[in-house]
């Protein structure tokens, strides 16, 4: 329990708070303004999450020597560079973080990892798997996460306060469950992206005139 709420904590350095999911782009392209919109764009990156990371989150956990082809694929399955770039940046410092935190535990995952991208979904699954921590508790901290995540890049931008995200935050408990649900059960084979457009703002990125975050 103490390792779980360790590796959610936002004090745990994994970078992920230098990300907003496409969010900042949608902000400047005038489809987030509001916070019906955060709420709808927080929705959508879980559903993204539920699709995108917990298969192979399951998949790693399923068969740990299938990490490789697992990183291929997520290789293969982000086509969009801005997205592909974080799930990248992300899963290096989830990696370096952990193995240096818990090094006894973390040592044969690192040296196995050793030339993979590292993205973040499969290696999510392998840190977690390694640490001996529970299929379910990890599928749901990384819904959480997403949700978090998004939601306090809605606060630095302005969207959002403190504490109306926060009782955002609260109120997204049903989506989790329903994704949580919907998705802990699938396998690599049903990887889908749910939100496109979402996906497509989140390519505009680096076009951004000023930028307050990597994604």
């Amino acid at each position: 329990m103490w390792t779980v709420l360790q590796l959610a904590d936002s004090a745990f350095p994994t970078g992920g708070f230098a990300h907003s999911a496409g969010l900042e782009a949608a902000a400047q392209a005038h489809e987030v303004e509001s916070a019906a919109d955060v709420a709808r764009f927080a929705r959508d990156a879980i559903w993204q999450a539920g699709w995108g990371a917990l298969p192979l989150v399951r998949g790693v956990f399923d068969d740990p020597a299938s990490l490789p082809l697992l990183d291929a694929r997520v290789e293969s399955f982000l086509v969009n560079h801005v997205a592909n770039r974080a799930s990248r940046t992300q899963g290096r410092a989830l990696l370096s973080t952990a193995a240096r935190v818990f090094p006894d535990r973390l040592s044969a995952l690192r040296s196995r990892a050793s030339g993979l991208k590292l993205h973040l979904a499969p290696i999510w699954g392998a840190v977690w798997q390694a640490l001996g921590l529970d299929l379910e508790e990890s599928q749901r901290v990384l819904l959480w996460g997403t949700a978090r995540n998004v939601l306090s890049a809605s606060v630095r931008l302005g969207l959002l306060g403190t504490h109306e995200a926060q009782s955002m935050l609260a109120q997204l408990g049903p989506i989790l469950d329903e994704v949580h649900a919907g998705c802990s059960v699938l396998g690599p084979e049903a990887l889908a992206q749910p939100a496109p457009l979402a996906d497509l703002l989140q390519g505009m990125h680096d076009r951004l005139y000023s930028r307050l975050f990597q994604s």
